[in-house]
């Protein structure tokens, strides 16, 4: 039997270019529902589990939860972008190098928060979104061209990819 891949819990994304109507509602959906169940898998860990990596070499579960938002962050900002810019080159920013930055050791509350009000206003934006604005082309530095359609399916996953870090790190743990 196959050890599970650690790093791709959900399984890895597979990139796409457009989305059929119902694909693109469940993905609204899914980063609707995303802050509340990232604070469910997060509920009454203590600071030691916390400060646990959810696989080895990495990131520790406090480290994910402040991830997300900035993350998430990056991405309402591209998605500004692409509807307000004609086929930008969005801006990358190192992940490993913010994971390390100091307010990453601090209590996880104000990233939890911050996360469901930014999704609160996320959300309102794709679901007054046309169809012609998620066709709106961008181009990632290292992915290269993508629709708004193509990055709403990813950080759909995204939140789902780390949420399932942390519960799978929890069975594995037996952590309540």
């Amino acid at each position: 039997m196959t050890e599970p891949d650690l790093r791709y819990p959900i399984g890895k994304h597979a990139l796409g270019s457009s989305l059929t109507p119902a694909e693109r509602v469940a993905c609204i959906d899914q980063i609707a529902a995303a802050p509340a169940n990232f604070r469910r898998a997060v509920a009454n860990l203590t600071d030691a589990q916390l400060d646990t990596p959810y696989r080895p070499q990495g990131w520790t579960v406090r480290q994910v939860a402040h991830h997300l938002p900035d993350s998430h962050m990056n991405a309402y900002i591209r998605f500004k972008g692409g509807l307000t810019e004609d086929a930008p080159t969005i801006k990358t920013y190192e992940e490993k190098d913010w994971a390390k930055t100091p307010e990453t050791r601090a209590p996880i509350a104000m990233s939890l928060d911050l996360l469901t009000a930014l999704h609160q206003r996320w959300v309102t934006l794709l679901r007054a979104m046309t169809p012609a604005d998620f066709a709106r082309p961008i181009t990632h530095p290292d992915l290269g061209k993508l629709t708004l359609d193509g990055l709403l399916g990813m950080y759909a996953w995204h939140g789902r990819h780390h949420t399932a870090h942390v519960t799978a790190l929890r069975d594995r743990m037996g952590w309540k």
